[in-house]
C-alpha cells in the first residue's frame, strides 16, 4: 500500500515517520523547501529564538516512544525549577498565579468574593452543551473573575484567542469531559487522577514543559533525516482526484506538474490548503473548513542586559487579560525557562502583540511593534533603555480558532474519515493545536492506516 502525507508539519513528518517504521510506503509532499512548518528555531548573536512554539507539554508517554525511537531522549530538557512562578496583570501590576490551595488563599489576584464563588463549584448540577462557549462555561461554573483573571489570559496566551468565541468542548475537551462525568471540574479533577495514573498520561496542569538543548527544530531535524528519502520539499499539491478508493496527487515542483496515484492519503496542511483539495472530496465541508480563522499574531523578541530590567524575571513569564486592555498578550521569559537560550548576563524575552483579541495591531510596522512592546515592558518590568537585541516574526495566520460550532465540524470531518476508504486528517485544525497534541494524533492516524492497510495483502 502506498499512502501520501500533504503537510510536512510536525503532524505530517511524525506520520510518516511513524508508518515508514510500520513496513508502509509513505510520500510526503511540503509546500515549502524546508520541514517543521512552524516550527522553526534560530541563532542570532547568541540569542537561540524560536519562530513558533517554544515548548511542548509531556502529556502522554508516546511522546517519549518517539523520541527513544529517534534516539534523541538525551537532547530533550525540562523547564527549570525556577520557571515555576506565573504572572497574571491586574491593575496594571504582576501578580504570581496561585499554585496551591494556600497561596490561593493567600492571593490578591482574586477577591474574597471569587474565592468563596469557587466552593461553589461541585454544587453546580448544570452541564454544558455542545455549542458553550469557554466563557459561559466558566463564568457559569467558576464566576466572572475567574474568567477575567484566568481563563481569559490563559486563552490568550495559548491559542491567541477569546474565551467568548471558542467552543469548550473542541478547545479544552478535558474540562468538557470532567463535567459530563463527574458533574464538577473540582470532583473531576480530584477523580480522574486514578485514571489519568492507569493510562501513564498526565493533565496539562501537572504535565512538564520541555523541548531540546538546540531548540524544538532538533525534533524536526531528527524524523526528517529519517524520512527525508520519503519527502519531496518545494511541492505545491494542486489537485486531489478520489475514483475506486485510489487517489491521484497533481502536484507542481518549479512550474513542472507530476501525478502519482495512492490508495490512502493524509490531509495535514492548514485548513486554508486543505480547503480546495478537499472540494473533490466534499464540497460543502471544504466551505465549512474556509470560515475557520486564523487570527494574526507578531512575536517580538527582544534581549536584555541584567542591568537594564527593574524586574529581574523569575518564573515562566506573565499574561494579560483583555480587561487590563493592553497592547500585548504577554511576555514568555525564555532564558529563565529554558538555558542556552541568551548570552551570559542577558535574558531572553519572547513577547506576543495581536491575536484575535486586537489583530489590528498585527498591522503596525516593525518599528511601531517594537516601541509598543519597549513601552510595555518599561512600565510593566521596569525595562531601562534599549535592548541589545530585537528581532519581530510575523505569523498572518497563527494559530486555529476553535470556535462556537468547532465540535460539529470535528464530528463532520470524523464522519467524513469514516465513509471515505483511505482518506485521514491529521491536523492542527482537528483535535489539538499543540505539538504534543499533533503527535498524538499523529500516532491514532498511523495505526488506523496500518489497519486499512491489511486489505492490501
Amino acid at each position: 500500500m502506498k499512502t501520501a502525507i500533504i503537510g510536512g508539519g510536525i503532524s505530517g513528518l511524525t506520520t510518516a515517520y511513524l508508518l515508514q517504521q510500520k513496513g508502509i510506503q509513505v510520500k510526503l509532499f511540503e509546500k515549502n523547501i524546508f520541514p517543521g512548518g512552524n516550527i522553526r528555531t534560530e541563532k542570532i548573536n547568541g540569542y537561540l529564538i524560536e519562530h513558533g512554539p517554544n515548548s511542548t507539554l509531556e502529556t502522554t508517554p508516546l511522546i517519549n516512544t518517539l523520541l527513544d525511537s529517534l534516539g534523541i531522549m538525551d537532547r530533550k530538557i525540562y523547564a527549570s525549577e525556577s520557571a515555576k512562578k506565573r504572572y497574571i496583570l491586574k491593575n496594571g501590576k504582576l501578580f504570581p498565579l496561585p499554585m496551591s490551595p494556600i497561596a490561593f488563599i493567600k492571593t490578591k489576584l482574586f477577591s474574597i468574593s471569587a474565592k468563596l464563588r469557587l466552593l461553589k463549584e461541585p454544587f453546580i448540577k448544570s452541564k454544558s452543551n455542545e455549542l458553550e462557549t469557554i466563557a459561559e462555561f466558566t463564568e457559569r461554573r467558576l464566576g466572572k473573575e475567574f474568567l477575567d483573571y484566568a481563563i481569559n489570559p490563559f486563552v490568550a496566551g495559548v491559542f491567541a484567542g477569546d474565551p467568548a468565541n471558542l467552543n469548550v468542548k473542541a478547545a479544552f475537551p478535558k474540562l468538557y469531559e470532567l463535567e459530563q462525568k463527574y458533574g464538577s471540574l473540582i470532583k473531576g479533577q480530584l477523580k480522574s487522577r486514578k485514571e489519568r495514573k492507569q493510562r501513564n498520561e498526565e493533565s496539562k496542569q501537572s504535565a512538564k514543559t520541555f523541548t531540546f538543548i538546540g531548540g524544538l527544530t532538533e525534533l524536526v531535524d531528527a524524523i526528517y533525516l529519517e524520512i527525508k528519502g520519503n519527502v519531496v520539499l518545494g511541492a505545491e499539491v494542486n489537485n486531489i482526484s478520489n475514483n475506486d478508493n485510489k487517489y491521484r496527487i497533481t502536484y507542481s515542483i518549479d512550474g513542472i506538474v507530476n501525478s502519482e496515484i495512492f490508495d490512502s492519503i493524509v490531509l495535514a496542511a492548514p485548513a486554508k490548503c486543505a480547503i480546495s483539495l478537499l472540494e473533490q472530496i466534499s464540497d460543502s465541508l471544504s466551505k465549512e473548513l474556509s470560515a475557520l480563522y486564523y487570527p494574526p499574531v507578531a512575536v517580538v523578541l527582544t534581549g536584555f542586559k541584567k542591568e537594564a530590567l527593574g524586574f529581574i524575571p523569575d518564573g515562566f513569564g506573565f499574561l494579560i487579560p483583555g480587561v487590563e486592555k493592553r497592547k500585548i498578550l504577554g511576555s514568555l521569559w525564555t532564558s529563565v525557562i529554558f538555558p542556552f537560550r541568551a548570552p551570559e548576563g542577558s535574558y531572553l524575552l519572547t513577547n506576543f502583540i495581536g491575536g484575535s483579541r486586537q489583530p489590528e495591531i498585527f498591522n503596525k510596522s516593525d518599528t511601531e511593534l517594537g516601541e509598543i512592546v519597549l513601552s510595555e515592558l518599561k512600565e510593566l518590568m521596569g525595562v531601562k533603555g534599549s535592548p541589545e537585541f530585537i528581532k519581530i516574526i510575523r505569523w498572518s495566520e497563527a494559530i486555529p480558532q476553535y470556535s462556537k460550532y468547532h465540535a460539529i465540524l470535528t464530528d463532520k470531518l470524523e464522519k467524513l474519515q469514516e465513509e471515505t476508504s483511505g482518506l485521514y486528517i491529521c491536523s492542527n485544525y482537528y483535535k489539538g493545536i499543540s505539538v504534543c497534541d499533533c503527535i498524538k494524533n499523529a500516532f491514532a492516524t498511523a495505526e488506523k492506516i496500518e489497519d486499512y492497510s491489511k486489505k492490501f495483502l
